[in-house]
């Protein structure tokens, strides 16, 4: 009887460290940064701390199926020869002559609207809208015809002032109830032509001034409350006020979509590296969490499946983070450099090569010894992880730490102060 007790005083305990454990992790994050609603962590807290594992453990399962599922639709609209099309391959992060890039410079002869998928993230998709300039339909029947309640948000591009039309269009998507963004591309040709014309006078925060002010003239003339205009470059986005587009628009997406969009952003800050390490290592935890309420202790060991588990995950965090191969064979280039040498400067492409003697399962099993001396426990000392968590974590500190490498050799190379 005495020992019956005991083990239902155990169990309470486990749970009570679980629930506590997960309370914690969650702690060091930001709402804004929760890659799942608050009430569902409150729920999944609840039944671990009551000891409702498997509802708990639905509730997880159920957070992570829906991270992966969920669909992010961005539309982009604007003037031919606004930018949208060099926008739209910014955003997706691939060079203007690579396969499947929207094209640039062409003239609009179309009123279809075209889609373009993240080439590492499918379930987002950015769609090139026709001009509303370009078209005979007012702002509702624009919208009806392009299928408006598809899209998550609109952005709306400009090289020069907006035009009537534009705030018309925004008007219409604001009584609809949707977010909207004005971006007005090309600063960097402004500048540059300001410095060249007008070199012993030329102001760079002036000149900026001005294009915003221009945009914002535009607004007051067609009686409109200024919305905030982002000033961006789609050849150098590290500079202007793309980062603080993406924030804005990060900050006001729903939690599955905010996860979307975060991991499908480019590689231009180190601030951006951190957000996705952040986005990526929650979802460690609850795959972490998930998998120990079925697991039995003594099979804390990395099986053939985890193996291959662990490949298709590195293969994962270097396509997020823009150090895969083939994003480093289209730098490589540009550079005009070998793969090879960007690759020596980092580790995550060289993990599951195996030196003489040493098999891949004793490679990893050496990584798994050094992360966790450094790291300890991921969770309360009496709960079982498995080394596939703390590989995981491994992996993704290593791939964080490429990105950062990277990112430094592209400010040197454009002569940037590392963001």
């Amino acid at each position: 009887m005495g020992q019956q007790f005991s083990s239902s005083k155990n169990e309470r305990q486990r749970h009570q460290d679980l629930a506590s454990s997960f309370t914690e992790y969650f702690k060091k994050f930001k709402v804004e940064s929760k890659i799942i609603p608050q009430e569902t962590l409150a729920s999944i807290v609840l039944n671990l701390s009551k000891g409702n594992i498997q509802v708990a453990n639905s509730f997880i399962t159920n957070a992570l199926k829906e991270m992966d599922s969920t669909p992010l639709n961005v539309a982009v609209t604007g003037e031919s020869g606004s930018g949208k099309s060099s926008f739209i391959n910014a955003l997706r992060g691939i060079g203007h002559e690579e396969e499947g890039a929207a094209e640039i410079g062409v003239v609009e002869t179309t009123m279809e609207r075209h889609p373009y998928t993240h080439p590492n993230i499918p379930n987002v998709v950015f769609w090139d809208l026709p001009g509303i300039g370009t078209t005979n339909f007012p702002p509702k029947d624009y919208l009806e015809k392009m299928k408006f309640n598809e899209y998550d948000f609109f952005i709306i591009v400009s090289a020069t002032r907006f035009k009537k039309n534009d705030i018309d269009l925004a008007k219409a998507i604001q009584k609809m109830k949707k977010d909207f963004y004005f971006v007005r591309t090309k600063v960097d040709s402004d500048l540059k032509n300001e410095k060249e014309f007008k070199p012993r006078t030329f102001n760079r925060d002036k000149v900026l001034w001005q294009i915003r002010d221009s945009c914002m003239k535009t607004f007051q003339e067609n009686k409109v409350k200024q919305p905030p205009i982002f000033l961006i470059s789609n050849k150098i986005l590290s500079e202007y006020d793309f980062q603080l587009l993406m924030d804005k628009v990060v900050n006001a997406l729903p939690v599955y979509k905010r996860h979307k969009f975060m991991l499908s952003l480019p590689i231009i800050t180190r601030a951006a590296i951190e957000k996705k390490r952040q986005f990526l290592e929650q979802t460690i935890w609850l795959e972490a969490f998930a998998a120990l309420f079925n697991m039995v202790p003594s099979l804390n060991i990395l099986m053939g499946d985890d193996v291959e588990n662990l490949r298709c995950s590195m293969k994962r965090y270097r396509a997020v983070f823009g150090v895969d191969d083939e994003s480093l064979q289209s730098l490589a280039e540009d550079w005009q450099v070998s793969v090879d040498q960007l690759k020596a400067k980092m580790k995550s492409p060289h993990v599951f090569e195996t030196k003489e003697k040493e098999t891949t399962q004793e490679r990893l099993s050496r990584l798994y010894e050094e992360f966790y001396l450094a790291n300890g426990h991921l969770v309360a000392k009496n709960v079982y992880v498995k080394e596939l968590f703390y590989l995981k974590y491994s992996f993704l500190d290593m791939v964080t730490d490429d990105a950062n490498a990277l990112l430094r050799e592209i400010c040197v190379k454009n002569n940037l102060v590392s963001a």
